[in-house]
């Protein structure tokens, strides 16, 4: 039978009608522009009813459906139901807001479909730019290596591994922890994200052996304790491998004392990563590199273009100083990974020699398009602008006395309480704000109380924005009073 005989079932995938499946996805395009474009007039979230939970509990469907009424499903069940960050009043947690342009660079990967893994082809100079972006923005030195991930999760997972390595010589890939007598130790702040124990976990070392080191009243590594802590762990036999610097707490954005912790690392012969998921892209701003100073001194950082940057969701991202110790962590010799001087295979160092992923989505492109469209100023401006929101917040609450601040303001994060007011007041109050839809706050612990977070992320979010948040929170409070 003939492979254009319309007797035989399809066999491939791509459309019958590809002129009104051009019309389907124009029109759902213009929907998406839409949602975006009119976000102020819609609830912050909205919460399922059943009948959403039950549309995707349903069997797996064997038959084709129109793919108009897919989409239509999609405007129904999925658009109203996101989880809210491209509004301005969502300030629970550090998440991006996205940008149109983004949309459109995820639109263009998915259609290229590239594998970044490895091979010769142009997803791969294109995350290499990025690399060197990066490089120049963090003050690192030429020929700095780069890797895509998911999210700093997993970028400070792979700078523990780099460091591990570093430490017990490349033979205990294959040996594990025994290719060493003493045990390996680590140094955070008390306040560093749990995804820093997670690594030491993951690596096998166990996160007992990660030390965390008091912080001062500004919620910043004191350097005098680290000191201390590593002189005592030598004595005791302790082999000292990795010190993590925090760019922006997840509580209250605090910004370790980078300087002085790379002066220390540098003495004490060990690796200095810096976990900057939260603040590190603030060196894009002018007004703000100073806060980060002693960054460009690091081995390692781990980073988010998805939050400040605003690049879509996922796109995490490493930068090491030492490319050949990066590689010497994960590159794996493997029949079907060789290479050659020409072709589609050519290419010394491939991304899959830089972690543990043979997949890769083009990550890049998204991050690429973002700032060749938009540019570092623009970023940076708008990184700085929510800062100066977040002051403005701090600033408000601090002038009424029902409220009380609870932290002070490094960078974009505002802790307050509700004076007065209980644990139980606190934590149904945020959750009554977020099903009226009427704001986003979270909630976090400061020196062992409740408080209300609000972290100002959103490019969107206006001193108006920070006004309406703050007559939902007075008419919250009028209403309970009654």
């Amino acid at each position: 039978m003939r492979d254009d005989d319309p007797t035989e079932p399809p066999s491939g995938l791509d459309p019958d009608d590809w002129a009104q499946f051009r019309e389907n996805a124009h029109r759902l395009l213009d929907d998406t522009i839409d949602h975006i474009a009119s976000i102020r007039q819609k609830p912050v979230w909205r919460p399922m009813d059943a009948g959403i939970r039950d549309r995707f509990a349903r069997p797996l469907p064997a038959a084709s459906r129109e793919l108009g009424d897919v989409l239509d499903d999609v405007r129904t069940h999925v658009f109203p139901y996101a989880t809210g960050n491209l509004h301005p009043l969502f300030m629970g947690w550090v998440h991006g807001a996205g940008t149109p342009v983004g949309m459109l660079a995820e639109l263009v990967a998915a259609g290229l479909n590239l594998n970044c893994g490895g091979r010769d082809h142009v997803g791969i100079e294109v995350e290499q730019q990025i690399v060197r972006w990066m490089g120049e923005a963090l003050g690192y030195p030429a020929g700095a290596s780069g890797l895509f991930v998911t999210g700093s999760s997993m970028a400070n997972f792979l700078a523990v591994t780099i460091a591990k390595t570093e430490a017990m010589g490349q033979s205990s890939r294959e040996t594990g922890l025994r290719n060493t007598p003493q045990q390996l130790v680590a140094y955070t702040s008390r306040e560093a994200h749990v995804c820093i124990a997670q690594a030491m976990q993951l690596c096998g070392i166990g996160s007992d052996n990660l030390r965390s080191i008091d912080v001062d009243s500004q919620g910043r590594m004191r350097t005098d304790a680290l000191s201390t802590q590593i002189e005592d762990d030598r004595r005791d036999g302790f082999l000292p491998f990795l010190v993590v610097g925090t760019a922006g707490t997840v509580n209250t954005g605090a910004i370790d004392p980078l300087g002085e912790i790379a002066e220390i690392a540098r003495r004490e012969r060990i690796w200095f990563h810096v976990d900057g998921a939260i603040g590190a892209l603030g060196m894009l701003s002018p007004s703000m590199r100073e806060l980060f100073a002693g960054i460009e001194q690091s081995a390692s950082v781990a980073l988010d273009f998805h939050k400040w940057g605003h690049v879509p969701y996922d796109a995490g991202f490493l930068l090491v100083r030492d490319s050949v110790a990066h590689k010497r962590a994960f590159a794996q010799p493997a029949a079907y990974l060789q290479r050659a001087n020409r072709g589609l295979a050519a290419g010394e160092t491939w991304p899959c020699d830089l972690g543990p992923d043979l997949s890769r989505g083009f990550r890049a492109l998204k991050t690429w398009m973002t700032i060749e469209a938009l540019g570092s100023e623009r970023i940076g401006n708008s990184i700085a602008n929510t800062c100066e929101i977040a002051r403005y917040l701090a600033d408000r609450l601090g002038s009424d006395p029902r409220f009380e601040l609870k932290a002070p303001v490094a960078l974009n994060i505002v802790c307050f309480g509700i004076r007065g007011a209980d644990t139980e007041f606190t934590w149904n109050m945020v959750l009554d704000l977020h099903e009226a839809g009427s704001a986003v706050p979270s909630w976090t612990t400061i020196k062992g109380e409740l408080a209300i977070r609000c972290a100002i992320v959103n490019h969107r979010t206006t001193r108006a924005d920070i006004d309406r948040f703050l007559d939902v929170l007075t008419s919250y409070l009028a209403a309970s009073a009654r």
